[in-house]
């Protein structure tokens, strides 16, 4: 018998009872953690927006279809955000640090390296500005230099993506890093709640997923077109072979207006889809009106047909209706304050 009155046998029992309870928490946390390293990269994979008649396809997601970013298996990236991208109140939650004396851009570097090595729950873009201290300098937000000397400094991370709007722990953990970055260099610091920018993500997030329309025009030949005729006729109209050789892709003025749907290049192509995301591309290019045109000089030159979804000839009624829905489109992009084919509206729906 044991101190506890159970026999040798019934002790026995006990143990082997627990180590199987343990054995199953174990293989739980593993699953667990398993599941939120699936759920993280399924976040950045490829979902299938586009479509296929002349009609509107949302990219952004319906909030309740959406996975919730994990936390704590990423590392907050380091600062690299192209040359035309700077801070936006519009889409940033942004937090300025005003310094009593000029701080040197090389002291201040130093200390966001050391934030950005650091274990971070952040999987959103996140930007910095400083306001140059020298007087003869002109008075404006740039990208911190070594050698310059600033006043003051913006630090800011983007409230909403094609992902989502930011999620309350990234914000948060953002929020805290800048208080110990304004408590590090001794400065005061003006900084919005968190509850106010987590709103404001909700916001813009709204306004994102009505906006973002990715808009497509169906050519159907009649015989299918052989890989190398196909191929000369789009580089004839001035389309160029994207990357993966699937794709073309046709630009303006060194900007890409818009795309194909992928075909196999080797074989005879029966269909092409024409592809135009609204957001991403300035009023002023009359995108669809180009990308409609192209469909028909395509269809003429390969004896081929505007189609819709079902293979039914698009009607003139149709097109119109889609004019009238981009002029609302664009209207509402403008009120929003992020003007399609602008680098907020890049960087909004990226």
């Amino acid at each position: 018998m044991t101190m506890l009155g159970l026999s040798d046998l019934q002790f026995a029992l006990a143990v082997i009872g627990l180590l199987i309870l343990i054995s199953v928490a174990v293989l739980n946390l593993k699953y667990a953690r398993a599941r939120r390293k699936a759920k993280a990269a399924g976040e950045y994979s490829a979902d299938n927006r586009f479509i296929k008649e002349p009609s509107f396809g949302q990219g952004f997601a319906e909030a309740e279809e959406r996975a919730e970013p994990s936390f704590g298996e990423i590392n907050l990236p380091v600062i690299s955000v192209p040359e035309s991208f700077s801070i936006d109140p519009r889409i940033d939650c942004v937090i300025t640090l005003r310094f009593d004396e000029g701080i040197s851009g090389a002291e201040i570097l130093e200390e966001m390296k050391l934030w950005a090595d650091g274990p971070s729950s952040s999987t959103a873009r996140w930007m910095c500005e400083g306001l140059n201290a020298d007087v003869d300098a002109a008075e404006d937000w740039e990208a911190l230099r070594p050698e310059a000397s600033y006043s003051e400094l913006q630090l800011a991370i983007q409230l909403a993506s094609r992902r989502g709007p930011i999620g309350v722990l990234e914000l948060s953990d953002f929020c805290s890093r800048a208080q110990a970055l304004a408590e590090t260099l001794g400065s005061q610091i003006d900084m919005p709640s968190v509850s106010t920018m987590l709103e404001s993500a909700k916001e813009l997030d709204s306004m994102a997923a009505e906006s973002d329309i990715q808009l497509s025009i169906n050519v159907l030949f009649d015989e299918a077109c052989p890989g190398a005729n196909f191929d000369a006729l789009m580089r004839k109209r001035g389309f160029r072979l994207s990357r993966n050789g699937r794709a073309y892709e046709f630009f303006s003025n060194g900007a890409l207006i818009f795309t194909s749907a992928e075909i196999d290049p080797n074989a005879p192509v029966q269909q092409v889809t024409l592809l135009l995301e609204v957001p991403l591309v300035s009023h002023e290019e009359r995108a669809f009106e180009r990308m409609l045109g192209e469909g028909i000089e395509i269809a003429q030159a390969a004896h081929g047909r505007l189609v819709d979804d079902n293979g039914i000839n698009l009607t003139e009624a149709a097109v119109i209706s889609i004019r009238q829905h981009l002029d609302v489109l664009y209207a509402n992009l403008e009120k929003g304050g992020v003007s399609a084919g602008s680098s907020t509206a890049s960087r909004l729906f990226s």
